[in-house]
C-alpha cells in the first residue's frame, strides 16, 4: 500500500494531461463542488494539517503522537518557508496580551513547553532576558500596566528597575525606567521546525510539499479539500477564471494553519458561513542589521514601549550573536487569492527606511553610529486589527462556531505565534485526538 505522499503524488501527475486550469481574468474563484470535473481523483485521509509553518507542523507532531495518521500539505518546496523564517525568533514572555486570552494562555503555556522541548532535544535556544524601556515620563505609566498585565499572565520574574540599574547591567543603553523579563529568550528556529518534522515523520506523519490547497467544499456531512500542483498555479499567475483542483481530499479533520492565506482558504470553502471568517489587513516588517562590528552593544533584547500596531523597532540578537533591529510596521495593500497561496508577498527592504530606524534606535541607544545599518530582511503579518481598532486577536474556529464539521480554522496566528506553537498544539490534540 503506497504512503499518503506517494497517493497524492501519483494522483496529480495522473491528472496533469488533463487541462484542468484555464487562463485569463484577474478574479480568482474556486469551482463550486456541482462544477467540479468527476475524472477528479479523491483520497480519503484521517488528519489533514494545512501548512507547513511551526504551528502546523507542531499540530501534526501533536496529533501524530495522539495516534492520529497525519498528512502535512504546503505549497512551499520546503517547511517553514514563511512567517516561521521571516521573525525575530524571540520566546516571548506573555506580558503585552490581556488577561485570559488566547495569547496570553498560549504564550506562557508555550513558552514552558518550548523551553522544556529545546532542552530535550538539543535544539539551539537561550534565556537571554529583556528589558522594555521608557525614554520618557509617559512611558513609565505604560511599564507600570504592562508590569500589572504580566503578572496577571503568569510570567515569572518581572522587575521594575531604574533606570541607572539597567545601563549598568547595559551601559550603550539609554533609559529613565525598565521592565527586566528574565524569562524572554531566543531559539533557533529552523532547528526547531526541523526537530517538530524529524519526529512527526517518526510517529507517520506524511509531508506533501508543492501542493497547494485552492479551496474545497461540503458534501454530505463532509468537508472535501481542493488541491493543486503548485507549479500549475505559478503557471496560472497572469489570472484563471476558475481555479480546478487536480485532487480532492476528504479528510476526517482538516486543520487550516496557513497563516497569512488561512482566511483566505476559509472563504474559498463552500459552506464555511463567511460571517464567521474575520477581515483581515497585512502590514510589511523590515529589519536591518548591524555592520561594522563583531561584538554585540548589548547582552539582551531591548524593546522600547509597544507603538500603534506592533512592539516597536527593537533589538534581537541571534544565538551568534548578531544584531539586527526591528520590525516596523508598513500596512501594505491586500494581494489576489493565488498569490497569498503561493506566499508572493512584497518582501523587499526600502533601504530609505534606514534613516527612521536611526532615529528610532537612538532614543533608546543614542551611541548608534551614522552608516552601521545595513537591510536585513522583512516578514508579512497578518492582523485583524489596523491602527485604533479593537484587536481581534488570535482566534480558532471549531465546527460549532462555522458550522462545518471536522475543520478547524487558525486565524491571527501572528507574534506569539512561535512561542506558543506547542500549546496550540496541544490545544487542538486535546480535543481531537
Amino acid at each position: 500500500m503506497p504512503s499518503l505522499r506517494i497517493a497524492i503524488a501519483r494522483a496529480i501527475d495522473k491528472s496533469r494531461s488533463n487541462a484542468w486550469i484555464k487562463s485569463m481574468a484577474m478574479n480568482f474563484t474556486t469551482a463550486k463542488s456541482g462544477s467540479l470535473d468527476h475524472q477528479i481523483p479523491e483520497e480519503r485521509v484521517d488528519c489533514l494539517v494545512v501548512g507547513a509553518g511551526v504551528v502546523g507542523i507542531a499540530v501534526a507532531r501533536e496529533l501524530a503522537l495522539k495516534g492520529r495518521e497525519v498528512l502535512v500539505v504546503e505549497s512551499a518546496p520546503t517547511f517553514g518557508t514563511g512567517t516561521s523564517s521571516r521573525n525575530s525568533e524571540v520566546v516571548h514572555a506573555g506580558i503585552y496580551y490581556p488577561r485570559n486570552s488566547l495569547k496570553a494562555r498560549f504564550c506562557v503555556r508555550g513558552r514552558k513547553l518550548l523551553y522544556d522541548y529545546c532542552s530535550e532535544h538539543g535544539v539551539p535556544h537561550k534565556q537571554i532576558g529583556k528589558f522594555i524601556v521608557a525614554t520618557e515620563n509617559a512611558d513609565v505609566q505604560k511599564l507600570n500596566a504592562f508590569l500589572s498585565r504580566g503578572i496577571e499572565n503568569g510570567v515569572e520574574g518581572l522587575r521594575m528597575i531604574e533606570g541607572f540599574e539597567a545601563m549598568r547591567m547595559e551601559p550603550e543603553l539609554q533609559c529613565s525606567k525598565a521592565l527586566l523579563s528574565p524569562v524572554t529568550g531566543i531559539v533557533d528556529t529552523h532547528s526547531l521546525m526541523l526537530s517538530l518534522v524529524g519526529e512527526a515523520e517518526s510517529y507517520r506523519t506524511n509531508f506533501s510539499y508543492n501542493t497547494t490547497v485552492i479551496g474545497g467544499h461540503v458534501e454530505g456531512n463532509c468537508i472535501h479539500i481542493h488541491v493543486s500542483d503548485t507549479k500549475k498555479l505559478e503557471n496560472c499567475m497572469e489570472g484563471c477564471d476558475q481555479l480546478q483542483p487536480e485532487l480532492v481530499l476528504i479528510p476526517n479533520l482538516t486543520i487550516n494553519s496557513t497563516g497569512l492565506s488561512a482566511t483566505t482558504i476559509a472563504r474559498r470553502i463552500d459552506g464555511i458561513c463567511s460571517g464567521t471568517i474575520p477581515s483581515s489587513y497585512y502590514a510589511r516588517g523590515c529589519y536591518f542589521t548591524l555592520s561594522n562590528t563583531s561584538i554585540s552593544p548589548f547582552n539582551h533584547l531591548i524593546y522600547p514601549v509597544p507603538e500603534d500596531g506592533g512592539i516597536g523597532v527593537h533589538v534581537t540578537l541571534d544565538l551568534d550573536g548578531r544584531v539586527k533591529f526591528g520590525p516596523n510596521v508598513e500596512w501594505i495593500g491586500d494581494i489576489d487569492d493565488v498569490s497569498k497561496f503561493l506566499n508572493k508577498f512584497d518582501y523587499s527592504v526600502n533601504v530609505d527606511l534606514a534613516q527612521k530606524f536611526y532615529s528610532e534606535i537612538r532614543r533608546y541607544y543614542p551611541n548608534l553610529k551614522d552608516g552601521s545599518l545595513e537591510p536585513g530582511y522583512a516578514g508579512i503579518r497578518q492582523s485583524f486589527a489596523v491602527l485604533d481598532s479593537p484587536p481581534l486577536i488570535l482566534s480558532y474556529r471549531w465546527e460549532e462556531i462555522h458550522g462545518v464539521q471536522g475543520i478547524v480554522n487558525l486565524f491571527g496566528i501572528e507574534s506569539p505565534g512561535l512561542t506558543s506553537s506547542l500549546a496550540i498544539a496541544e490545544h487542538v490534540a486535546s480535543r481531537y485526538a
